[in-house]
């Protein structure tokens, strides 16, 4: 641990593994939102691609992204005990004791967004 450099190689360890799955449900769902209706009701209405795809398309599609973001968090701090031994980091693992309450705080928020994106989850 001597400075931002030391920092490179465990962040993209971690970051490398998510990057796939991640690319792929946004590219999933989005898909299955642009042959959704209400978006051929939005172009047939004259709308510039920016706005169905920013306004309408990418905030019905955001619901099922911050769920699986939001979970995928937990799997990254059970991934920071492997980081830690590949590149030992002696301590890392007392971390994730407090990380854990991240967790939850996390999940919490991930409830929130949903309220703030979709206003259909805020009525229930």
């Amino acid at each position: 641990m001597e400075g931002f450099s030391s920092f490179i190689m465990p962040a993209a360890t971690m970051g490398i593994i998510l990057t796939a799955t991640n690319v792929r449900l946004v590219r999933t769902t989005m898909l299955d939102t642009l042959r959704s209706q209400y978006i051929m009701v939005a172009r047939a209405k004259g709308l510039s691609n920016t706005v169905v795809l920013y306004k309408h398309a990418l905030r019905n599609c955001s619901i099922p992204l911050i769920t699986y973001f939001g979970l995928q968090f937990g799997g990254l701090l059970g991934g920071i005990v492997v980081v830690e031994r590949v590149f030992n980091w002696p301590g890392l693992q007392g971390v994730i004791t407090v990380l854990s309450l991240m967790i939850i705080s996390i999940n919490l928020l991930v409830d929130i967004a949903y309220g703030l994106v979709d206003p259909r989850v805020r009525k229930e």
